[in-house]
């Protein structure tokens, strides 16, 4: 890793510090009573317009904000260059097919061993939809986007998986003070061993695909999940039981195959190219 990929690294995590403790001082500190009050009693205020405003354009999407900052100042590439890295997917039918076998599995998962919540299933495909612009492509631009592949360029696959994960965890961690978030209840632990599992799958699809609009996909269709079922119960159980558990392995198998697959075809190709190089 030279010099100027560790200063870009060092850059994107100080944004997302930034931006995580301005959301944190915000959204937490200053205005959670207007988010209580409207999940209680459905009144739209000023203060909770300013929370689901801040929220929506600062705390999820924190990684593509700091990417898009240090696509436009630091690297200085246009919207259009920094919006076709995300979009662009060179083996359009392998990734098509990846991706759709890892959501297939997310799926199994929850039918099988699943609680619904109550919600009709229409919440599913529509929660989808919305997911994909303001969850997967906002958290994925930043996080297998940019932070895992620049993180293997000095350190091995597992390694930066891990570190991703853990920043992931922490990321995510001033939910559990949020009453009205979808995480408030978790187990810390079970949502730990999940963002591992999940990280190393988006990690190996990337890896697979070079397609970050591939990985928001699969993550927007995660937790799409959870507009249909218990999101708890489902994912972040602890210790869980035997069903999940087993899911978990599976989960964490198939994505280390998968990045075996695509990490000696990535070898391959670069022993090629050596090759044709020097001829």
């Amino acid at each position: 890793m030279n010099k100027k990929n560790e200063k870009t690294i060092g850059l994107y995590l100080l944004l997302i510090l930034g931006l995580w403790a301005f959301c944190f001082v915000t959204l937490k500190l200053w205005l959670l009573p207007y988010s209580a009050a409207y999940a209680e009693t459905g009144e739209m205020t000023v203060g909770y317009f300013l929370y689901a405003a801040i929220g929506l354009l600062f705390s999820t999407p924190a990684p593509f904000v700091a990417m898009l900052i240090i696509s436009l100042f630091k690297e200085r590439i246009g919207l259009k260059e920094f919006f076709c890295r995300i979009f662009r997917t060179e083996h359009k039918l392998k990734t098509v097919l990846i991706t759709s076998g890892f959501c297939l599995l997310a799926l199994l998962f929850a039918l099988m061993n699943g609680t619904p919540n109550g919600s009709p299933w229409y919440m599913l495909p529509l929660g989808f939809l919305v997911m994909i612009p303001f969850v997967g492509i906002a958290e994925e631009t930043g996080w297998r986007g940019f932070l895992q592949p620049a993180l293997e360029e000095k350190f091995k696959f597992p390694i930066s998986v891990l570190f991703t994960a853990s920043v992931w965890y922490v990321w995510h961690l001033d939910l559990w003070l949020d009453p009205t978030s979808n995480h408030y209840g978790d187990s810390l632990i079970g949502f730990g061993i999940t963002i591992f599992i999940w990280a190393f799958a988006l990690a190996a699809l990337y890896k697979a695909t070079k397609s970050v609009i591939a990985c928001a996909v699969y993550h927007a269709f995660i937790d799409a999940i959870g507009a249909v079922y218990d999101w708890n119960l489902l994912f972040d159980a602890f210790p869980g039981d035997v069903i999940t558990n087993n899911y978990r392995v599976i989960w964490l198998g198939l994505s280390v195959a998968l990045w075996i697959w695509a990490d000696r075809k990535e070898k391959k190709n670069d022993d090629s190219n050596r090759t044709a190089c020097s001829a």
